[in-house]
C-alpha cells in the first residue's frame, strides 16, 4: 500500500464487546480517490466505516490519516481531521428545518465560523437542498432527504467523505440522482469512500474497491476489473 495515503488501514480488528467482527482488515484510499467496500450483509462494511469514524474502537492494527495515527481517537478529533460520514438511514433531526439541519453539518469550530460562505458552496452543488432550506427535515422525501444527508456531511469541508448505503430505501430514480450528486461531490475535489448495496453503480464510479467477507478482505482491484470478476458476478450481481 501506498505510505502516502489519505486514509490507510492496516490489519485491523473491531467488533462489539467480545464479538471480533472486523478480522485484519487492510485498506488505503488516496486523495481523489472514489473507494468502494462490497460484501454481503454482516460482512463488516458498516463496521468498518464506524471504526474509521471512531465510533467503534479497533482492538489491534493500525489506521492512520497522512501516517498520524487516529486509532482510538474520538469522532470529534476525526471530524476535526477531514473525516465525515453520511450514515445508513440519513440521520436527519425531522423537527429541524433543512437550514438548522446543515448548521449542525458545520459544528466544528472553523466550520462556523465560515458557515455563510460554506452554505453557498454546498447549496451551489444542491440547488433541490436550497428550495427546502426553511422546511422541516422530517416532511421532505426521501431523497431529498439523503441529498440535506450528503450536504450536511459537506458543509465540515471534508477531505474524506464516506457514505454508508446512500441509496437504501429509494427508489430507482431517486437512486440515479443521488450518485449524480456523489459525482458531483467528487468533482468538487472530495475523496469518497462508500459503502452501497448497488453495486453495479458503485463499481461504476469507483477507482477502486474491496471485497469483503466475513470480516476479511478477500478481494481488491479497480472498480471496473472487479465488476468484470466472475466470482463478484455470481456472488453479488446473481449472473
Amino acid at each position: 500500500m501506498s505510505s502516502t495515503s489519505l486514509l490507510r488501514l492496516d490489519q485491523v480488528r473491531a467488533g462489539y464487546g467480545p464479538v471480533t467482527v472486523l478480522q485484519d482488515v487492510s485498506l488505503e484510499v488516496n486523495a481523489g480517490e472514489v473507494v468502494t467496500i462490497i460484501g454481503g450483509n454482516g460482512a463488516g462494511k458498516t463496521t468498518t466505516l464506524r471504526t474509521i469514524c471512531g465510533l467503534i474502537r479497533p482492538t489491534a492494527g493500525s489506521m492512520t490519516v497522512e501516517g498520524r495515527s487516529i486509532a482510538g481517537l474520538p469522532p470529534p478529533a476525526i471530524v476535526d481531521l477531514g473525516i465525515t460520514m453520511v450514515p445508513e438511514g440519513r440521520q436527519l433531526f425531522p423537527f429541524m428545518t433543512v437550514r438548522e439541519n446543515l448548521l449542525l453539518g458545520a459544528y466544528k469550530p472553523a466550520a462556523r465560523t465560515h458557515f455563510a460562505e460554506r452554505l453557498e458552496e454546498v447549496l451551489a452543488l444542491f440547488p433541490r437542498v436550497r428550495e427546502r432550506l426553511g422546511q422541516l427535515a422530517g416532511s421532505l422525501s426521501g431523497g431529498e432527504q439523503q441529498m440535506v444527508a450528503i450536504a450536511r456531511g459537506m458543509m465540515a469541508s471534508p477531505r474524506l467523505l464516506m457514505f454508508d448505503e446512500p441509496s437504501l430505501g429509494l427508489a430507482p430514480l431517486i437512486v440515479k440522482q443521488v450518485f449524480e450528486i456523489i459525482d458531483r461531490v467528487v468533482s468538487s475535489g472530495t475523496t469518497v469512500l462508500i459503502v452501497e448495496q448497488n453495486i453495479v453503480h458503485t463499481l461504476q464510479i469507483a477507482t477502486r474497491g474491496y471485497v469483503l467477507e466475513n470480516g476479511r478482505v478477500t478481494m481488491s482491484d479497480t472498480g471496473p476489473a472487479l465488476l468484470r470478476d466472475p466470482h463478484v458476478k455470481r456472488a453479488y450481481l446473481g449472473v
